[in-house]
C-alpha cells in the first residue's frame, strides 16, 4: 500500500512548484488554496527544526526511501545527502519559512511552497533566500519529503510571482521621462530608466530589492525611477537606441540621466539581466556611484 501511494504521491512532482516554476517562467502563477497547512501535518514543523538545528541525522530521516525522494535545483537534480549538506551547510539562525500554498493533493498526501528566509552563520550572519516546494507523503506513523524543488541560495528575495504590474500597458514612457526630468531637476536628483517587462522574472527581482529598507531610501532621495515596458521586444525599442541599452544584452536594463536628460551611463553589458544573481551591496554600489553628488 505504501508502495502504491508513493507512486501517486511521486507522480504528483510534475505539478509541484507551480508557483515557483510559473514566476521565474513568467507565466501566471496559481493562486494558494490555502496558506495554512493540516491541523494533523507536522512535517514542515519537523524540518524547520532540523534545520534550525542543523540536524544532519534529523534532516536526512525526513527524506523519503521508498519512493526515493526526488529533489531538483537549477543545477539538476541531486541526492539526499547533497540537499542535508544544503541546509547544514547554511548553519541557519532566525528561520522563517513562510507557507505561500499548501494543499492537499489526495489522502496522506500534502504539498507547500515556502518562501524561506534566515540568517545564515556560515556567511557571517548575512540574511539569504530560498523558495522551495515540498510534496509530503504520511508513511506508517511519520510524514517523509517525497518531492522538492527549490531555487539556489539567493542574497536578495525571490519573487514567487510574476502579478505585479510593474510595467503598465497602458503607460507612455517619453511623457513619463518628461516628468522625471521635471523632478529631477527641481530636486536636485538624477533618473534612472529600467527597461523591462512584466513578464521577466529578474525585473521583479530588481523591484523588490528596490524595496528593501537599505535600498529603498537611497533611491527615493537620489533618483526619480522610471519603468520603460518593452513588452515582448517590440516596445520603446526607439528608447532602447536612444539611450544606448542594446535589446540584446538582456532585460532588466538600466540608464542612469542627470536632471539635464544627459546620458550618464547605459548598460551594455547585461549588468541587471542576472539580477538573482545580485547581492544587496552590487546594488548600493551601483547607486552610490550614481546619485548626485553633494553640493
Amino acid at each position: 500500500m505504501i508502495f502504491v501511494r508513493g507512486v501517486l504521491a511521486a507522480a504528483c512532482v510534475l505539478s509541484m512548484c507551480v508557483t515557483i516554476a510559473a514566476a521565474q517562467s513568467g507565466a501566471p502563477a496559481p493562486s494558494a488554496s490555502d496558506a495554512s497547512v493540516a491541523a494533523n501535518f507536522t512535517g514542515l514543523d519537523q524540518w524547520k527544526a532540523a534545520v534550525s538545528s542543523s540536524d544532519a541525522a534529523s534532516l536526512a530521516s525526513l527524506y523519503s526511501t521508498t519512493p526515493p525522494a526526488k529533489i531538483t535545483t537549477p543545477k539538476g537534480d541531486i541526492d539526499v545527502n547533497a540537499d542535508v549538506k544544503f541546509w547544514t551547510d547554511l548553519k541557519a539562525k532566525d528561520l522563517r519559512a513562510d507557507v505561500l500554498q499548501s494543499m492537499s493533493p489526495q489522502a496522506g498526501v500534502e504539498q507547500v511552497v515556502l518562501a524561506i528566509q534566515a540568517k545564515s552563520a556560515s556567511r557571517h550572519d548575512e540574511v539569504v533566500y530560498v523558495n522551495e516546494g515540498q510534496l509530503w507523503q504520511h508513511q506508517g506513523d511519520a510524514w517523509k519529503l517525497v518531492a522538492v524543488k527549490r531555487t539556489d541560495l539567493a542574497q536578495l528575495q525571490q519573487p514567487t510571482s510574476t502579478k505585479k504590474e510593474i510595467y503598465p500597458a497602458s503607460a507612455n514612457a517619453q511623457e513619463e521621462i518628461k516628468e522625471a526630468l521635471t523632478k529631477a531637476s527641481r530636486d536636485h536628483k538624477r533618473i534612472i530608466l529600467v527597461f523591462g517587462a512584466n513578464w521577466c522574472y529578474d525585473c521583479h527581482v530588481l523591484d523588490l530589492a528596490m524595496h528593501r529598507a537599505d535600498i529603498a531610501p537611497l533611491v527615493e532621495n537620489n533618483f526619480e525611477l522610471v519603468h520603460v515596458d518593452i513588452g515582448q521586444g517590440d516596445k520603446n525599442q526607439d528608447l532602447m537606441k536612444q539611450y544606448d541599452v542594446p535589446m540584446s544584452k538582456g532585460i532588466p536594463a538600466l540608464a542612469v540621466l542627470d536632471s539635464s536628460g544627459k546620458l550618464l551611463f547605459s548598460q551594455k553589458d547585461g549588468q541587471f539581466e542576472n539580477a538573482r544573481s545580485l547581492g544587496p551591496a552590487d546594488l548600493i554600489d551601483f547607486l552610490n556611484k550614481w546619485k548626485p553628488q553633494a553640493r
